[in-house]
């Protein structure tokens, strides 16, 4: 399994992780435990260190989920969580509702400390190695949210801190208010936005980016036909990007991958995933798997060594059949 560094912290973790958004059930249909601990379980036996959540995935039910899962398998873990949307206070700006309670983006002090012990508790560990702002809070000076990061990691708490969704003013307020190892954001082949004004300051600043919705939740997957259909609040049910006619496009870029991914004797959906993974700049890819089959079948991108004609043929393919999709 490809391992790389996250920022400046000394930690490494598996290029390939895993995203526990699905897992937590909210815009996912909901949920299957068992199976969710199956699939993270297999991650960690595939290789798989790198394990992302959050407490906004179902309000906690992903973490608790993880928590569970990583039971005797903590020490292989890089173990990666958030703060920022809450629901314990009504401080900062009010952001959606889930379950029925309002969620703000709020990352003040207090409400920091509060969130970190919650998320351990959930977490069954005594530490988080990267701890990430989950989104950016205009209510409170990042110079401030920095200071409470830096003091959770003298305090052990934390290993690394990180920051997600953010603009390019953001990146720029975190590098220089303290040691910022990494940023999440969503990158792919159908969303590359961030290839243009997130990662040159990035590598500049030595900065890790970890890559979410690599396969634009399930689209670049090679597994979501025109004739797929999504149940009660899944989020792809109404999403544009999954009309008929994007899927259609879809399957075009996949026949044209389909010969390097038989020259690789991988599927469709690792080669997306290695591709994403030998794009400058982008040093993880996090991808969802909710049964251990998926979970095998990513881990195993993480060995997969495009040639550069490879990527260069990939690179136009996407472009090709994915321009304008992203709407």
């Amino acid at each position: 399994m490809l391992t790389r560094p996250i920022g400046h912290s000394g930690i490494a973790a598996s290029a390939v992780g895993l995203g526990t958004w699905a897992i937590g059930g909210w815009m996912w249909g909901g949920t299957d435990t068992e199976q969710s601990i199956a699939a993270i379980q297999a991650s960690v036996d595939a290789g798989v260190s790198l394990i992302d959540t959050a407490p906004a995935y179902g309000m906690g039910v992903a973490e608790e989920i993880v928590g569970q899962a990583l039971q005797g398998r903590r020490d292989k873990t890089v173990l990666v969580t958030k703060c920022g949307l809450v629901w314990h206070t009504q401080a900062g700006n009010y952001f959606f509702s889930q379950n029925g309670q309002p969620v703000q983006r709020h990352l003040g002090g207090a409400s920091i400390r509060y969130e970190v012990e919650q998320s351990l508790k959930r977490l069954r560990t005594d530490y988080i190695d990267l701890y990430i702002t989950h989104w950016q809070d205009p209510t409170t000076p990042i110079a401030e949210t920095m200071a409470t990061l830096e003091a959770l990691k003298a305090e052990g708490k934390i290993r690394a801190i990180g920051a997600s969704n953010v603009s390019a003013d953001d990146l720029e307020a975190y590098t220089a208010a303290g040691p910022l190892d990494a940023i999440q954001e969503e990158f792919s082949m159908v969303k590359p936005e961030i290839a243009k004004t997130l990662v040159p300051p990035c590598q500049v600043a030595g900065v890790s980016i970890l890559s979410y919705s690599s396969l634009a939740l399930g689209l670049l997957s090679g597994k979501i036909g025109p004739d797929r259909s999504f149940a009660g609040d899944d989020q792809r049910r109404d999403n544009p990007r999954f009309s008929q006619a994007n899927r259609q496009k879809v399957a075009m870029l996949m026949a044209d991958i389909g010969p390097i991914a038989a020259a690789h004797r991988a599927t469709l959906a690792q080669i997306v995933i290695a591709w994403t993974l030998q794009q400058p700049g982008i040093t993880f890819a996090l991808c969802g798997a909710r049964d251990p089959g998926q979970a095998q079948e990513n881990a195993g991108a993480g060995r997969i060594a495009l040639s550069p004609e490879e990527i260069g043929l990939i690179g136009a393919a996407a472009t090709r059949h994915l321009v304008g999709l992203d709407g």
